[in-house]
């Protein structure tokens, strides 16, 4: 179980506007990686070392988004102005989850622009919309080269995680303490003052720290 990556909802500007905006911020730019047809989403990423990136996500006009839960959550954080909408943990073997938590995960899929088609299931977005806090679970089925962090800059890190929430709440859902799949990321917990979740990441680039 480790941290496998951030979501941004996009804001009033759009996909390519948000992380054009993120990007000028950071110093780089994202990359197109590609339409979520199942949840009717798309996204575009930035790599970040240790096998984790950022991906700004934007809702599309697609009977699916109506349907599947990341779709709604997507819609409704988009709704709000944009802005973070949960982070993400990667586990090798899913179907454990799905006994615990009493359901079962979803298919996703998506083509990159080279063509090359990445899988994984994920589960518990249904978690993250009723309680902001949590992270939701994918198992990938792509070789690690494929991973969307692959390539990612050694210049580019995640160094802290922000959350406004309850590590004893989040560790109940993760099944294990929530150091696990933070452990190469500080975090600062702050007690909720409205709606739980991410507040801000920072991330180490060239020109030093930025606060997201």
């Amino acid at each position: 179980m480790r941290l496998d990556h951030l979501s941004f909802a996009a804001g009033p500007d759009g996909l390519a506007g948000t992380a054009q905006r993120l990007g000028d911020l950071l110093g780089t730019g994202f990359l197109d990686g590609g339409i979520h047809p199942r949840f009717g989403t798309r996204n575009m990423i930035l790599p970040l070392t240790q096998g984790t990136y950022l991906e700004v996500v934007e809702v599309l006009d697609h009977p699916a988004s109506d349907k599947a839960p990341f779709g709604q959550a997507v819609r409704a954080r988009s709704a709000l102005g944009g802005g973070w909408l949960g982070w993400v943990v990667a586990v090798d073997d899913i179907v454990p989850l799905e006994a615990r938590l009493g359901r079962e995960a979803v298919d996703g899929n998506r083509h990159r622009p080279d063509g090359k088609e990445l899988c994984w299931k994920q589960l518990g977005v249904n978690g993250l919309i009723s309680d902001p806090q949590l992270p939701f679970f994918v198992q990938w089925l792509c070789a690690d080269e494929d991973h969307p962090s692959a390539g990612g800059s050694p210049d580019y890190a995640l160094a802290c995680l922000e959350i406004a929430g309850d590590p004893h709440r989040v560790s109940e859902w993760l099944g294990q303490t929530v150091e696990e799949p933070l452990e190469d990321v500080k975090v600062e917990w702050v007690a909720p003052n409205g709606t739980p979740g991410i507040i801000a990441a920072h991330i180490q680039t060239p020109n030093g720290l930025v606060r997201i």
